[in-house]
């Protein structure tokens, strides 16, 4: 084989490497950022969720706001690494229309000691197992945690993360929904 036949050869297994890997973390991870917009929220403003005081709550109780709806569990590192942010901002922000809303993967109990050791200012939930349907229907098929989704006041998904957020990028993409 001759070094230029050897060259094309490994440039198209480089190739095909790399397309199967952006398949598979396409696969993996849901839908890509730019198609967050066209994911249904028909669900999460549907979903029934406990809240710490013993009864339900549905999202739509908080539609019209700019929402900021993380899942996190008390036991996530990277999770308690963003929620202090979360705590800021939403005092920072939420005169003007921002609401976080925490959907906790964990057991009452242990949220509400976590709640009250952060001083968590914003309404969490519980969800159980079945939340991680509503995970894949928001996008997230690998129920990855800490995972949040940015909603604008007329209830479109406008973005999404897996794993920590980060103040700028939150920043960066809530100033345009206000």
């Amino acid at each position: 084989m001759t070094r230029r036949r050897a060259l094309a050869l490994a440039a198209a297994v480089a190739l095909t490497s790399a397309a199967a890997g952006y398949a598979v973390r396409r696969w993996w991870l849901g839908a890509s950022d730019t198609e967050a917009a066209q994911l249904d929220t028909q669900a999460l403003f549907a979903a029934r969720l406990a809240n710490l005081s013993g009864g339900t709550d549905t999202l739509e109780t908080w539609r019209g706001r700019v929402l900021v709806v993380n899942f996190w569990a008390t036991w996530c590192p990277p999770c308690r690494e963003e929620i202090p942010v979360f705590i800021g901002m939403q005092k920072r922000l939420g005169a003007r229309g921002l609401q976080f809303i925490g959907i906790a993967i964990d057991r009452p109990d242990p949220v509400r000691a976590f709640q009250r050791e952060y001083g968590m200012n914003y309404p969490i939930l519980i969800g159980g197992i079945e939340t991680m349907d509503l995970l894949r229907a928001t996008g997230n098929k690998a129920g990855v945690l800490p995972y949040t989704l940015i909603v604008d006041k007329a209830g479109r998904l406008t973005a999404r993360k897996l794993g920590v957020l980060k103040e700028s990028q939150l920043e960066a993409i809530l100033e345009p929904l206000f």
